[in-house]
């Protein structure tokens, strides 16, 4: 057997690069595989798409199972190419497009009911799906519409009626008197109104286009009171601690108010005498700042002092004091 090395390097390189296309073909369909692909691809026909697009999210019960993979249109009908994994489908399934948020986001509902599995290559005819009523076209719609009325030529076409019948009875003339007063309205309130539904059409237009943004604000949302609703139990025992602290402070200071009383009077009082006194203690330390000054430089001399009191002893006192204190000496 011939070593690597030995071998014709054109067929290897050939089968090397013929490998490397099948592996990219298949990393870029790898959601068709069998296997590891996102399921099996079933179709239904529907009379309308009603908005629903592509990657849309496939439901059953409320489960997300796959997703819309193509939307096409095939004569007077539309046909919804969707995949689903790992589920079920009957031979008399159901599906119906259904509104997923409020800014008009759809998903693909499925109702899996029948006795044989549902064949892929059989599409749900139009008898078993449902398509819902855009809210959001009807607006553009009637902005549209309504833009396109000639309002004068239409006032002008009541006011040449409601003079046709001014002779006929009075209801009749009064009902078409009615009808030319509501159409001068219309007429003078034409470009409020056409400002009005193109608001509506900008306002309608953002919201859809913020769809995901305001998506994962109410999934935020929803997160943030499930976290409340899981701490619940912890800030009902704290709520509950609180009250007890307080109950208890509130038994303490009633238990202690017999020992309190007398010591918070006598603070009072002694408060009250420095008060009294404030400016004879005030005077006490003012002259006593000499007396300081002087003893601080007697004892500055080293690890002894020399001082001199006059009057320590009286002069009835022997012979130490005979003749008295003077202090000018």
């Amino acid at each position: 057997m011939k070593s690597f090395q030995k071998r014709n390097p054109v067929p290897i390189a050939l089968v090397g690069i013929v490998l490397m296309i099948l592996g990219t073909v298949a990393a870029l369909n790898s959601e068709d595989l069998p296997i590891i692909g996102g399921g099996t691809t079933y179709t239904a026909d529907f009379s309308e798409a009603a908005g629903l697009q592509s990657d849309d999210e496939v439901r059953i019960a409320g489960v997300k199972v796959g997703q819309v993979s193509a939307i096409d249109l095939e004569g007077d009908k539309v046909r919804v190419s969707f995949k689903v994994r790992d589920a079920w489908l009957g031979d008399r399934t159901t599906a119906a497009i259904k509104i997923k948020t409020l800014l008009g986001q759809k998903y693909l509902a499925l109702d899996p009911v029948g006795q044989q599995p549902l064949n892929p290559g059989d599409p749900i005819p139009r008898e078993r799906t449902v398509a819902p009523y855009d809210v959001l076209e009807a607006f553009r719609g009637l902005s549209q519409t309504v833009d396109e009325i000639d309002t004068d030529q239409l006032a002008e076409g009541f006011d040449a009626l409601s003079d046709t019948f001014a002779n006929t009875p009075d209801d009749v003339r009064g009902a078409l008197t009615g009808l030319s007063r509501l159409s001068d309205t219309i007429a003078s309130r034409d470009t409020q109104l056409s400002t009005l539904l193109a608001n509506t059409r900008q306002v309608s237009q953002t919201l859809a286009e913020r769809d995901a943004e305001l998506t994962k604000l109410l999934e935020d949302g929803n997160l943030l009171l499930d976290e409340l609703s899981r701490r619940k139990e912890a800030i009902t025992a704290l709520l509950d601690g609180s009250r007890q602290l307080a109950t208890e402070l509130q038994g303490l200071v009633d238990d202690n108010q017999g020992q309190l009383d007398p010591v918070l009077a006598q603070l009072d009082q002694l408060t009250n005498m420095l008060q009294r006194n404030q400016e004879a203690l005030g005077e006490g330390i003012r002259r006593f700042a000499p007396f300081v000054r002087v003893f601080t430089n007697t004892i500055g001399n080293g690890r002894w002092f020399d001082n001199y009191i006059c009057g320590l002893l009286l002069p009835s006192v022997g012979p130490l004091n005979e003749e008295g204190c003077n202090p000018n000496e």
